[in-house]
């Protein structure tokens, strides 16, 4: 399925004259597999998250955890 939507997009992409960059791929999965709202919800979880009664390694997996949903 992930290889059908991207040839998909990028054929789309190069019809509409776009470069197909790295940026430009990254752009369209994450609005296509992250909304914005899901998006926003992680933003808030990260900026909120503090160790608390967490170890060290639980909180540095959480962090990790919702790091990488920002490019």
């Amino acid at each position: 399925e992930a290889e059908y939507w991207w040839e998909n997009t990028r054929q789309c992409l190069e019809v509409e004259g776009q470069d197909v960059t790295w940026d430009v791929f990254e752009r369209v999965f994450l609005e296509k597999y992250f909304p914005e709202d899901v998006r926003n919800k992680k933003e808030m979880e990260f900026l909120e998250l503090k160790q608390g009664n967490m170890t060290v390694a639980e909180y540095a997996a959480k962090f990790e955890e919702l790091v990488r949903y920002f490019p």
